[in-house]
């Protein structure tokens, strides 16, 4: 493709996504749709919304050229980021974007190079949303910024989070705890926090939760996913190749646990037969490309459910996120959970191995079980 062509796309998709971004950015912070809700924005919603539209932006930029950089210093042949925008006419809830890559535009042979362009994008942007997060926390206004954007609860004062809890006329989405999250909680913030169920109305705070969020997900140690790279570095080809599937299973073990339990086939509710199929169908395409044995990718399809099934027997609380079963189609079926091989097996220095570590750290403090939480109060 021409390089002025491709730039000129590269700008195009920036812009489309700021603006979509933007406009998301309105709606999580005035909990209505831009154009079709009760009462349509304007100008000012719309300024509004960079406050969350710069910030999370500015995180994925940093993340992206994190790689970009050190693949050019690698004199790899890469691309500028390519941004996905993401929005849905507020007839759905988004995040604005699907998030950046960069292609790279020739075959990596060096671990090290995998390495060093794999952490590079997850450092950078994980400071970065330190830096958002600190500020957001550091920065909570007052009790009156909730009033203003939600008049009908000043009636409750100091007690709207009674209101919430128990109010059926609201859907609330609470945010998940990270480790880290937590800790800007209890140890960082200033001021006021916000209510567990109104954190997406503060966007620097959503956009800084967003960061850790999907560092999180690229950290994954599967397949080519940023932590698989990293991961691939630290223990080489075959070692790579026995964990990652095991750890891809495990993730949609728990992606999957709980959608179905074994009292429900007893229920006089005959589309469980049509929905659980539809289940065991998505869940063998996530497996399709562990072996080249269809036998066994579906061996292992029918296992994970029978477990599924028995856990949720004995313990029927017992739940998974099943918001990460498109992350794990995606990764099973599209990007792949093993890693190319490289020629230059060489491993890597001390150095690099003490900051992969402690990136896979960094997974184990930004990830959260359950990212988001629907409440619809009964």
């Amino acid at each position: 493709m021409n390089q002025n062509r491709t730039l000129l796309i590269q700008i195009t998709l920036f812009v489309v996504t700021l603006f979509t971004t933007t406009i998301t950015g309105a709606e999580w912070i005035f909990g209505n749709s831009f154009f079709f809700g009760p009462n349509p924005m304007g100008w000012h919603e719309l300024v509004e919304g960079f406050q969350y539209s710069l910030p999370f932006l500015g995180v994925l930029t940093i993340h992206e050229f994190g790689h970009y950089f050190i693949a050019r210093k690698h004199k790899t042949d890469v691309t500028l980021p390519f941004y996905i925008p993401l929005w849905l006419g507020g007839l759905s809830a988004t995040f604005g974007t699907l998030g950046a890559f960069i292609r790279i535009k020739e075959r990596i042979q060096s671990r090290v190079k995998y390495f060093d362009i794999g952490i590079a994008g997850p450092l950078a942007g994980f400071v970065a949303a330190l830096v958002v997060l600190w500020y957001g926390f550091t920065h909570l206004p007052s009790l009156d910024y909730v009033f203003n954007l939600f008049p009908q609860l000043n009636q409750y004062g100091n007690e709207y989070g009674k209101f919430l809890e128990t109010t059926t006329e609201y859907t609330s989405i609470k945010l998940g705890d990270s480790l880290l999250f937590k800790f800007f909680e209890d140890y960082i913030a200033v001021g006021e926090l916000p209510h567990p169920y109104l954190y997406t109305n503060y966007p620097i705070i959503f956009a800084g939760y967003l960061s850790l969020f999907f560092t999180a997900l690229n950290l994954f140690p599967i397949g080519q996913l940023d932590g698989g790279h990293i991961l691939y570095s630290l223990i080489g080809d075959r070692a790579f190749n026995i964990a990652s599937p095991i750890l891809f299973t495990t993730f949609v073990f728990y992606a999957g646990l709980g959608l179905f339990k074994v009292d429900e086939f007893f229920m006089p509710d005959t589309d469980i037969i049509w929905k659980f199929a539809l289940y065991v169908g998505f869940i063998y395409l996530c497996f399709s490309r562990i072996s080249e044995n269809l036998m066994t990718n579906l061996l292992i399809t029918l296992s994970v459910i029978a477990i599924q099934l028995i856990i949720t027997y004995f313990y029927p609380t017992v739940e998974g996120y099943s918001g990460f079963l498109a992350f794990g189609l995606m990764i099973g079926r599209f990007l792949g959970i093993y890693h190319p091989p490289t020629y230059d097996k060489q491993p890597l220095s001390l150095e690099r191995q003490i900051l992969g570590w402690l990136a896979l750290l960094i997974f184990i403090l930004c990830f959260t079980p359950k990212p988001f939480i629907i409440i619809q109060n009964a």
